[in-house]
Formats: structure tokens, C-alpha cells, sequence
């Protein structure tokens, strides 16, 4: 009984260093969040700016694409400041190995779902694009242009951030097979792998 008492104190002082480890991919993991809202919110300010003087300075196509970009731009601001109010928010929070593997999941899989509607984004804009060529219409040219601009950025925004948030947690998903036993202070749990 000793021994088993003995084996079972050193897996939990064991796993307790590694809870360090675990909480360090969650900081990954937020880090590259906030990394990339950062971006989009920079993003969206310098579209901002230069959507409005060009909306305000220009005629025809070019008036169109500087107003589509002003106007798609203030969504992605909203966005990055929530995101990023988001990271900023759950920057010291403590989670569990499942609550941590229930977030990595939900990241991957909104940056996934963001960069499938990104190619509609594309599509759409190519789609205005021409109609604007064929009907002759300067609006719909702009607006197709700035929204083959914003969904490319946006494409390779989200593809960089899918790949940065998969391979932080594949980290984490090796992270939990190496320590399929966690403590979070008050509980002792295990993780089963089938």
C-alpha cells in the first residue's frame, strides 16, 4: 500500500511540474491570438485611413474600391478588438487539460471556417468585378476589387493563423498523451486515450 501511495504522490508532483507545461501552451496559444488580432486591427486602421482619403479624394472605380475598403475595414476593427480584448481577458487564465483542449479545438476550427468563407469572399469579388465590367458600372468594379483584396488578405491572415494555432496544438494534443494524469490544486483527473 506504501508503494502504491508512493507511486501515485510522485505521478501527481510529476504532473503538478508539468501543469506549467500545459499552462505555457495555453499562453501559446493566446499569444498567437493577440499576435494576430494585433495584425488585423493594424490592418483594418491603415484601410481605415487610406479608404477614407481615397473615398473623399477620388471618382469612379477608384472612389468605390476606397469606399468598400473604409467600409469592410471597420468590420475587421470591431473584430480585432474583440479578439483582442478576448486574449487580453483570458491572458492569466488557468485551464484544465480538458478546457484546454476545448479551446485549441475552437480556435483551429474558427480560423478554418474563416478562411472557407474567405474563398466565397473572393469568389464574390470576382463575381462584381465582371458584372461591373459587363453592365459597365464603376460601383460594382470597386467594390468587386476591394473585396478580391480584402478576402486575399483575409485568406492569407487566416491560412497563417490556422497553421500557427494547428501547430500549437499538436503540441498540446502531445502534450496531453505524454501526461494523461492532471491535477488543477483541488483534483486529480485522468485522461483516456481510445
Amino acid at each position: 500500500m506504501k508503494k502504491f501511495i508512493l507511486i501515485i504522490f510522485l505521478g501527481v508532483c510529476l504532473n503538478s511540474f508539468g501543469q506549467d507545461t500545459l499552462q505555457t501552451l495555453n499562453f501559446t496559444r493566446n499569444h498567437i491570438k493577440n499576435t494576430g488580432m494585433e495584425v488585423l486591427g493594424t490592418w483594418a486602421v491603415a484601410n481605415i485611413v487610406a479608404g477614407g482619403i481615397g473615398w473623399a479624394s477620388t471618382n469612379g472605380t477608384t472612389k468605390y474600391f476606397h469606399q468598400m475598403n473604409t467600409i469592410w475595414n471597420v468590420a475587421n476593427l470591431g473584430v480585432a478588438l474583440a479578439g483582442y480584448t478576448s486574449a487580453q481577458k483570458d491572458r492569466n487564465k488557468y485551464y484544465t487539460a480538458e478546457e484546454s483542449l476545448k479551446e485549441q479545438l475552437q480556435i483551429e476550427k474558427i480560423f478554418l471556417v474563416n478562411g472557407c468563407l474567405d474563398v466565397a469572399y473572393l469568389g464574390a469579388g470576382f463575381y462584381l468585378k465582371h458584372r461591373g465590367d459587363v453592365k459597365n458600372s464603376d460601383q460594382s468594379r470597386g467594390y468587386g476589387s476591394a473585396i478580391i483584396l480584402q478576402g486575399s488578405f483575409l485568406l492569407l491572415f487566416d491560412a497563417v493563423m490556422y497553421t500557427s494555432e494547428k501547430h500549437a496544438g499538436n503540441k498540446l494534443r502531445d502534450f496531453l498523451i505524454r501526461n494523461p494524469v492532471t491535477f488543477d490544486g483541488q483534483k486529480i483527473g485522468m485522461i483516456l486515450n481510445f
